[in-house]
């Protein structure tokens, strides 16, 4: 593995002295040296100017960083990428990889035998149809948030969560046994994921690579019928509130008004500063099997039209998979790396994102195939009606399922 590694690597930087500029206006540069353009966000392009410094020494090759908007980056890329005006490579969540495999826009990355330096549930992440396509930088995923004034131990269950729960409540501490935010008119399928798996129910299956079926939708069976019925009873028992959104969620935590919050790292600087004392723990099994969370990943990829990919593959592979590179995403992102010596070391000095990493590597990856653009809506609105008590759960579930089901066949 490590010769190949080498080997790519030996070959790259022969080709390096031929490459031709970029995608499209990357080959304007000042300096009159060819270049290559990586579209990035702005909070994680000063993490990338001092990497990209070294390339220009290294290699004469200028990375010009372009500062996009990414509430709308994925589709600008979609569109830009077949004129020849898009960038050489992009930032981007590998949940949107289906779609830009679907329409052609970006390229398989040879990453020269190093996918077992990287956490193995991110690089499945980064495959679609048995082609590695991303760099991963960065791993996301839910937890546990446990105030530990309110609840010293972690649950051994989730119905051992809802008896603590219950009990600060009753005693007067608590104002909510447990907090989930959710979207009051889609829920939030996100979020519940780890409940509903340690039923043993997922939404697609999975193949042997992690990877996932798009022709073999699980919802419906029975294990999600038995989370279903759950979801209604929780709804009932006031576990599940359809009124507490996410600002709520937070601002009742942050409060002491729970002794546990089901959320992601985004809200951890809230509610330290806000001084409450917590501790992240896996969310425990409600079904009896463990809970997996989606996993997201953040990567970079190159575009399918760029005419100087052996310099973009150079500089992703070699350059930002590297410790230091990964270690300085993390501090502009506070999110776990994907390099597992950058984790490690990373870890070893943050006790949060340990945590919420080791949650996160035993999860599964968000699927990314282009069918789960007609899943969310049936699936929260059936989550939703459940938890305010609307019908009987096997139906309401069943419904959802086929609904689901005539959308991706069309």
């Amino acid at each position: 593995m490590r010769i190949a590694a080498v080997a790519a690597t030996a070959v790259a930087a022969t080709a390096l002295a031929g490459c031709s500029a970029g995608g499209g206006n990357a080959g304007d540069s000042s300096s009159g040296s060819k270049s290559i353009t990586l579209w990035v966000d702005t909070q994680r392009a000063p993490a990338l100017k001092d990497v990209a410094a070294k390339f220009k020494k290294d290699t004469g090759i200028t990375v010009k960083l372009a500062v996009k908007d990414f509430a709308k980056v994925d589709q600008d890329f979609i569109s830009q990428v077949p004129t020849g005006k898009g960038p050489d490579i992009i930032v981007s969540p590998h949940d949107k990889l289906g779609s830009y495999v679907q329409n052609g826009v970006v390229a398989p990355l040879q990453l020269g035998g190093k996918e077992s330096d990287y956490a193995k549930v991110a690089i499945q992440a980064v495959t679609y149809e048995g082609n590695v396509y991303g760099l991963p930088y960065s791993i996301e995923n839910v937890a546990l948030l446990r105030n530990t004034a309110l609840a010293p131990t972690a649950a051994t269950s989730f119905d051992n969560l809802i008896v603590t729960g219950k009990a600060s409540v009753a005693a007067g501490k608590s104002k909510y046994p447990f907090l989930l935010g959710l979207d009051p008119k889609q829920g939030d399928p996100y979020h519940m994921y780890p409940l509903q798996t340690s039923f043993g129910s997922s939404v697609f299956a999975q193949k042997a690579d992690g990877t996932y079926d798009a022709s073999k939708l699980t919802l419906g069976d029975s294990a999600g019928v038995a989370f279903a019925t759950a979801v209604k009873k929780w709804g009932q028992e006031g576990v599940l509130n359809a009124n507490i959104t996410g600002d709520i969620a937070l601002d009742a935590f942050e409060k002491g008004q729970s002794p546990y919050y089901l959320t992601g790292p985004w809200n951890v600087p809230a509610i330290k500063a806000a001084g409450v004392k917590y501790a992240i723990d896996p969310v425990p099994s409600a079904g009896g099997k463990q809970g997996k969370p989606f996993l997201g990943v953040n990567a970079f990829f190159i575009s399918s039209k760029s005419t100087n990919k052996v310099a973009a593959t150079k500089f992703l592979v070699d350059y930002l998979g590297t410790d230091a590179v990964q270690e300085q995403l993390y501090k502009v992102g506070g999110r776990p790396p994907a390099l597992t010596t950058a984790y490690d070391a990373v870890a070893a000095t943050d006790a949060d994102i340990k945590s919420f990493g080791d949650i996160g590597l035993n999860g599964v990856p968000m699927p990314s195939i282009p069918q789960m653009a007609s899943v969310w809506a049936d699936w929260g609105g059936a989550e939703l009606q459940l938890i305010k008590g609307d019908g009987d759960p096997a139906t309401v579930w069943n419904t959802a399922a086929t609904n689901v089901q005539s959308k991706i066949k069309g």
